[in-house]
């Protein structure tokens, strides 16, 4: 018995720590593409992702309070709130996958929802919303997809 749950035990360290180990690498990778599509430093910024009942918010802001940090920010998320409200999701497509959770009901979606964009202190926000539960839910998952995906870069709000 002892021995059997010793092994067991070993097994799931190791499933841990290799589950760990790929999540990490995951991260490093959505940095890496990130940085290409962000114009702004990950490094000095956060992406905070906030649940609403009818969909959610997106927040970048600088964490130094750099002016430049602060337009690069602004402007980019002005540009993608303007290009998800035409459907065009390309940017996270480009940076977590095409297979990203609530990505194609989102791009499928998109003249049922409400996204909108607005300067907020140290940066900017996007805000989504709508009166179809699936498309709240497709946020909902898209936000989580993006918190797990950004790591220390961002952070969910609830």
């Amino acid at each position: 018995m002892r021995r059997t749950l010793s092994v067991s035990l070993t097994i799931l360290l190791a499933t841990t720590a290799c589950a760990e180990s790929e999540i990490a690498q995951r991260q490093s990778e959505v940095a890496e593409i990130g940085s290409l599509v962000m114009p702004f430093d990950l490094e000095r910024s956060t992406h905070v992702f906030e649940k609403t009942e009818f969909g959610g918010v997106q927040i970048v802001s600088s964490d130094d309070g750099d002016q430049a940090q602060i337009r690069l920010i602004r402007s980019h998320l002005a540009e993608e709130a303007s290009r998800f409200a035409r459907g065009d999701f390309h940017d996270p497509e480009m940076i977590h996958g095409e297979d990203m959770a609530g990505l194609h009901a989102l791009v499928t979606g998109h003249d049922r929802l409400s996204i909108t964009y607005s300067d907020v202190h140290l940066g900017g926000e996007i805000r989504y919303s709508s009166e179809d539960g699936a498309l709240i839910e497709a946020i909902h998952a898209w936000f989580e997809a993006q918190v797990r995906d950004h790591g220390d870069h961002a952070q969910a709000h609830r």
